[in-house]
């Protein structure tokens, strides 16, 4: 059984995510395998006194990026993002 760690990666600190966090919605990076009911109840073990009300997720591909000054193309992983949405409780990020 995975953790809350391991299905919460990060954070994310943008411009964006402090104006929706005075609606009471955060923006976290998560697994790439992690479902909606997971990164819930994640956030809720995660942080104290916090009740989660909807979790919306988007799915991000990676982008092609050049390797060194050779014409050998890399790419970026993929990444998925979540925005969860509290019914109580404040989370301190910024």
């Amino acid at each position: 059984m995975r953790t809350a760690y391991d299905i919460i990666k990060s954070v994310m600190v943008t411009e964006k995510a402090a104006q929706l966090a005075t609606d009471g919605k955060y923006v976290f990076q998560v697994a790439t395998d992690a479902e909606k009911i997971e990164i819930g109840r994640a956030v809720e073990t995660l942080f104290a006194d916090v009740k989660v009300k909807a979790v919306n997720v988007m799915n991000y591909m990676g982008k092609q990026k050049r390797s060194g000054r050779t014409t050998k193309m890399g790419r970026r992983p993929d990444w998925k993002k979540a925005v969860v949405t509290l019914s109580e409780g404040t989370i301190d990020v910024f």
